[in-house]
């Protein structure tokens, strides 16, 4: 895996441990940032993922335009090449 494909991923997973904090929560969780968080580790595991097949993407926070960048991997298929 490389080197800016490693560090999208301990970004996601960074964001991962905000959301579980935040559901773990007995007063006063914030939804609102578990969920902004979870969108986050989304969009940071795409961007991965087109980091470690070199593809070049713009500066988004669109989950589309991203999922789009990596249909070029697999036009039929998913996203990730997975059944």
């Amino acid at each position: 895996m490389k080197r800016l494909t490693r560090q999208w991923v301990a970004k996601a997973e960074g964001d991962f441990q905000i959301v579980q904090r935040e559901l773990r929560a007995r007063k006063h969780p914030s939804l609102d940032g578990a969920c902004f968080h979870a969108q986050q580790r989304v969009e940071k595991y795409l961007k991965a993922r087109l980091q470690e097949e070199n593809i070049a993407f713009a500066r988004t926070h669109d989950l589309g335009n991203c999922l789009a960048w990596l249909r070029r991997l697999n036009p039929c298929g998913n996203a990730f090449g997975v059944a």
